[in-house]
């Protein structure tokens, strides 16, 4: 199954809850076999999306719909009465008038005026309506849209109407108008003034854990500081209100920016250039693997079609492997995370005329850097083949080495991850794709760009890059989401080369801060020759549930009463917690979530010694809501304090003042620990009336 779902499932206490339906992604479970590699969800924009929908409801939406069909109509109906040929009876938004030899004269006038129409065809001019198309019908005062067609097509002016549009107005077909209601549910009819938005939105927000209460330390995720400077330029209607088709003249500025990242990017990667043009990383995994089969079928090898992954490798490797037509052959990993060059060199000797490509991710997902990366990737070059460096952990090397310098020919880097914009909510991503220069001409093109060279504005000679991507687009948009670069280009602007090296220091030595206080009390999976580790570190709880019945499951719920989201879960080895903490997070912070390990290890042990029942204590119960705790006996094991503020029980004489603010940094769950597996075998997809989660 594809993408993610949210299904409705029950908590410790039977109230409904809502969670990810089968959580680990179809590529994880299925890998070579999957259906799909999708990663980033772009929530974010059908959180946007559903959140317009909730404001206006279905009465709200359906009176715009009007509204805009009654523009396009009345438009095309005074058209016509000017004398122009309208091409269709039917239509909705968009109208198209035929006016013979002139369609790229008047889309000249009106773009002189301030508008942008669209030349379907020498002789056709099409001109798209939407709610912020001002117009007489809507109320709205004249002196937009109206008073600049009116000229443009010779069209009379008209006498100004306060009348509300009705869909006898518009010029949709009855046969396709809806009668039936939509959008029934509760949510959808209920917050029309801003007050009651504005109080609907925080309710929800209150009910995350976002870094703005603390630290996310998700292993291979890197939720670092999206820094309100970065973000400030995208509520900028000069990049978000620019279409992505706009005549090159009308974005230069546009063009020059995103000229700029690529060669800011191509620079810290070692590659000659960049295609900004896919969505995710998995979607900038597809487009390198297509870059390096497209390469080798331009040189007749046609037969090679092997791909090797290591065994560690994150799901989307094999799933976009798969997706780019080649055969996934998985490499071996040895005791300590590192790929098995002895099985690498045996793979490429079964395979060597077949191989494709390695996959290969730097540093490991295993969060070490690997001190035989040189003679992989070169033991692969030698055999023809092409190697595919995976960007995800950039966050740890940014600065100090290059992809491009350690044999990379392709990678993909996560916008959203290493480059600050933001990952939590499920994105908007950013997964560009660099390559060296023999592989440029099979990047993703696309028909409508702006600009064939990459860079558009080459800043070492003046005019057109040196480079044209010539491969078939995977977004829709020739640069994908131009609209959140501006927060990725403020980032590195801002940070410099100094800043960029620094950031990347302080995350890894913050990974290692983590490791090393943590290493006595849980043992960290792997780690380098010198014992460190790069920028994120794989605690095994392994060793503690064998000895003590806890589970990484209770580690992870428990650590949401301590004031934290969990790290990573059972990736990539099952009953391990990877641990990311970022450059973003401060000493304190740190500290904070050391002792709220080192007091789970104490519960942990306290279970052991048989001071609380192994099926009633806090780490088994955990998360504990506010209402579970007043509502009804305290029947359990331990106290109410322990089971809400588990910090006043820690003493540490390393964190000075640390534990004289806990109680202000307090997160109540809304729900208890939510039963996963019920979700699975009920799978239900349909929102709940909100009375089921009434008390």
């Amino acid at each position: 199954m594809p993408g993610r779902l949210i299904g409705v499932s029950r908590d410790a206490d039977g109230r409904p809850a809502y969670r990810l339906t089968l959580q680990a992604r179809e590529q994880h479970i299925r890998r070579d076999k999957a259906t799909s590699n999708i990663c980033t969800a772009q929530v974010l924009l059908a959180v946007l999306a559903a959140m317009y929908a909730v404001y206006h409801g279905p009465a709200g939406l359906r009176q715009i719909a009007i509204d805009v069909a009654e523009k396009a109509n009345r438009f095309a109906r005074r058209a016509a009465a000017a004398g122009h040929d309208v091409v269709h009876t039917d239509f909705f938004d968009t109208v198209q008038i035929r006016v013979p030899g002139k369609a790229k004269a008047l889309a000249a006038t009106a773009h002189a005026a301030g508008l942008l129409l669209h030349v379907a065809d020498d002789d056709t001019i099409q001109i798209s309506f939407d709610e912020l198309s001002t117009g007489f019908a809507t109320g709205i005062l004249a002196g937009g849209d109206d008073v600049l067609i009116d000229p443009i097509f010779g069209l009379t002016p008209e006498v100004a109407s306060t009348t509300v549009a009705t869909v006898s107005d518009t010029a949709v077909p009855s046969a396709l108008r809806r009668s039936d209601e939509i959008l029934t549910h509760p949510v959808f009819n209920t917050h029309h003034s801003e007050t009651s938005m504005m109080r609907f939105l925080k309710r929800l927000a209150d009910k995350d854990f976002a870094l703005d209460r603390g630290m996310i330390p998700l292993g291979s995720c890197t939720m670092k500081l999206n820094a309100a400077t970065e973000m400030e330029a995208v509520t900028w209607r000069e990049f978000g209100g620019v279409h992505p088709f706009a005549p090159a003249a009308d974005v230069g500025g546009y063009l020059l920016l995103i000229s700029q990242l690529e060669e800011w990017l191509t620079e810290l990667t070692g590659y000659d250039t960049i295609s900004l043009q896919p969505n995710a990383g998995s979607q900038g995994e597809l487009a390198g693997l297509l870059a390096i089969r497209g390469y080798h079928l331009s040189r007749g090898d046609d037969h090679r079609d092997t791909c090797l992954i290591p065994s560690s490798a994150h799901g989307t490797n094999a799933a976009s492997a798969v997706l780019a037509g080649m055969k996934v052959v998985v490499v071996a990993c040895r005791d300590n995370g590192d790929v098995d060059i002895d099985d690498l060199r045996a793979k490429i000797s079964e395979h060597g005329d077949n191989l494709a490509a390695l996959m290969v991710t730097y540093p490991s997902t295993h969060g070490v850097y690997e001190h035989g990366i040189r003679e992989i990737t070169g033991a692969v070059h030698d055999a023809g083949g092409q190697v595919y460096i995976d960007g995800a952990n950039l966050n740890a090397l940014l600065g100090f080495a290059r992809y491009g310098d350690i044999g990379g020919d392709v990678s993909h880097l996560n916008l959203h991850k290493t480059f600050a914009i933001p990952h939590g909510g499920g994105g908007p991503g950013v997964g560009p794709v660099g390559a060296k220069a023999h592989l440029a001409p099979f990047l993703p093109g696309h028909p409508m760009a702006q600009a064939a060279s990459h860079p558009a504005f080459d800043s070492a000679t003046g005019g057109d890059g040196p480079f044209v991507h010539g491969g078939g687009p995977v977004t829709a948009a020739p640069f994908g989401s131009p609209s959140i670069l501006p927060i990725s280009w403020a980032y590195v602007r801002m940070m410099g080369s100094d800043g960029l090296r620094q950031a990347t220091a302080a995350a890894v030595l913050s990974a290692n801060y983590v490791a090393t206080r943590l290493r006595e009390h849980y043992p960290v999976l792997y780690a380098g020759e010198n014992g460190l580790v790069a920028h994120e570190c794989i605690l095994d709880l392994r060793p503690l549930t064998a000895e003590t019945g806890v589970t990484v499951d209770d580690v992870a719920k428990r650590l949401v009463d301590y004031g934290f989201h969990a790290p990573t879960m059972s990736f990539p080895v099952p009953g391990t917690l990877m641990v990311e903490p970022t450059e973003s997070e401060d000493l304190g912070e740190l500290d904070r979530f050391i002792e709220a390990m080192i007091g789970i290890k104490r519960e942990a042990d306290a279970v052991a010694a048989g001071e609380w029942p192994a099926d009633d204590n806090p780490l088994v119960n955990a998360p504990h809501t506010a209402e579970c705790l007043v509502a009804g006996e305290w029947n359990h094991a331990y106290s109410r304090e322990v089971a809400a503020y588990p910090f006043r029980g820690v003493v540490s004489d390393t964190v000075s003042g640390l534990f004289s603010r806990v109680d202000q940094l307090k997160y109540w769950p809304p729900v208890r620990r939510v039963d996963g597996a019920y979700g699975d075998r009920n799978l239900a997809c349909a929102c709940p009336d909100p009375s089921a989660f009434a008390d």
